[in-house]
């Protein structure tokens, strides 16, 4: 029999993905929800959700992830990225559930030398950081067997994103300037949702909190440089800067280079090299 697999937050990047991932596969009876279908914000609305559903696993897509944006909204960020979590953790517990969540390289500050492990220890240094810590924290408090994914620097096909940005920008302007002096590394969302994948279909279940973006380390400048490279794009003079040079509202980790070891190891599994995740999802975005 088919098991039921709640999706929240389905219209944005990672939901789209999972979306074309459980298509056709007949082990999984997916429920892909957004906030018009269900507003995870609301307790009374989870609650009722799982009494008219059964549900054997949560995939919690949905955030509050304008980083900036969440400095003067930390009321907003925080019902989206820890109560909300909370509720569901709450509902799967009742009903026998399974749950993964989608967490942060932005639980960091970014100090570190090497890529961060799991058990590193955390302090973010902005208010997004912060409220998806504190989702963990109380997801891991209520549903101790959950699943953590904490990733970075998503993009896809859809909705707004580094990427489609950059594609935008390098076709407009003469001249870009990108920070350099932040490294980490980009997370193509159809490889987090393989991974997700990994999970769901394990012959077991192992909880735990897992790192996981593509292979490889990089600057937001030679990232921009990457994909102007890959679609051709030759009239823009893309220069560096520094964070200093381009100060914004939310303080962002200098270096976020997750190691991935611990979800390789898990599930025998390999990860794409960025670059060539890159490639794929330029060509899905230009041949749309």
């Amino acid at each position: 029999m088919a098991k039921t697999v709640l999706i929240t937050g389905a219209n944005g990047q990672l939901g789209n993905e999972m979306r074309l991932v459980l298509d056709g596969n007949d082990a999984f009876s997916p429920i892909f929800t957004d906030v018009q279908e269900l507003d995870i914000t609301s307790k009374e609305a989870i609650d009722a959700f799982f009494a008219n559903h059964h549900i054997d696993y949560v995939v919690n897509c949905a955030a509050y992830t304008a980083v900036d944006n969440a400095e003067d909204n930390v009321e907003l960020c925080t019902r989206l990225n820890a109560d909300a979590v909370e509720y569901l953790a709450q509902a799967a517990k009742h009903h026998a559930a399974k749950m993964i969540q989608i967490s942060t390289d932005y639980v960091f500050n970014g100090t570190n030398f090497r890529p961060y492990r799991e058990d590193d220890e955390t302090s973010p240094c902005s208010v997004y950081g912060s409220t998806k810590l504190d989702g963990e924290h109380r997801l891991l408090q209520c549903l101790p067997d959950a699943v953590i994914f904490r990733t970075a620097w998503l993009y896809s096909p859809f909705g707004k994103n580094f990427v489609k940005t950059m594609l935008n920008l390098g076709r407009t302007k003469e001249t870009l300037s990108v920070i350099f002096d932040q490294v980490g590394t980009p997370t193509y969302a159809k490889d987090l949702a393989v991974a997700i994948m990994n999970v769901l279909t394990a012959e077991q279940w192992h909880s735990g909190v897992y790192h996981f973006s593509d292979e490889g380390a990089i600057s937001w400048y030679d990232f921009t440089k990457a994909i102007h490279r890959i679609s051709g794009i030759t009239t823009c003079d893309v220069k560096p800067c520094t964070t200093a040079e381009y100060p914004t509202k939310a303080k962002r980790p200098h270096f976020s280079v997750l190691d991935k070891s611990k979800y390789k190891t898990t599930f025998n599994a390999s990860i794409p090299y960025w670059e060539d995740s890159l490639r794929e999802c330029i060509n899905r975005i230009e041949n749309k």
